[in-house]
């Protein structure tokens, strides 16, 4: 069997990351893509550990550690211990950080419509529910995958 879609996922990724990137520093802001999915996600739930973040990012720990890292010394975000487990660290939106939020949407808004340029609405969902397959089969060859080791 021949495919090509794992190589257009890839290429597609690239593309929209530098498109993206291109779209939010036209806006005024000046962050890359895996801090604005960092963002994203602490928009939707602040108050969260590195652990969450990488869940709900899909993003390796010592990744996120490493952008929240970067995050915290521009001032995007904070640190803070857990007051209820002092062995854990709270990440937290700062004021900057929220107030990219608006500009942030209408950039995300601007790149949907780009993407899904000439799909007919039934064409869009249907490829969001392939890709939602896709992700659902890779996440659990992965959560095995953690399981066996």
């Amino acid at each position: 069997m021949d495919t090509k879609g794992g190589f257009y996922i890839t290429q597609i990724k690239q593309r929209q990351e530098r498109i993206f990137e291109k779209l939010l520093r036209e806006s005024g802001i000046e962050i890359s893509s895996g801090q604005g999915r960092i963002l994203f996600v602490l928009w939707k739930n602040d108050d969260l550990t590195v652990g969450e973040i990488s869940r709900r990012t899909s993003l390796a720990k010592n990744t996120v550690s490493i952008v929240v890292d970067g995050m915290v010394q521009k001032g995007i975000l904070e640190r803070t211990v857990n007051p209820e487990n002092r062995r854990q660290t709270i990440i937290s939106l700062t004021e900057y950080a929220r107030s990219l939020k608006d500009r942030y949407e209408q950039v995300s808004q601007k790149m949907n419509l780009l993407f899904y340029q000439g799909f007919s609405e039934g064409e869009r969902m249907d490829f969001e529910r392939y890709l939602a397959r896709i992700l659902d089969t890779l996440t659990r060859f992965e959560d095995n995958q953690e399981e066996q080791t």
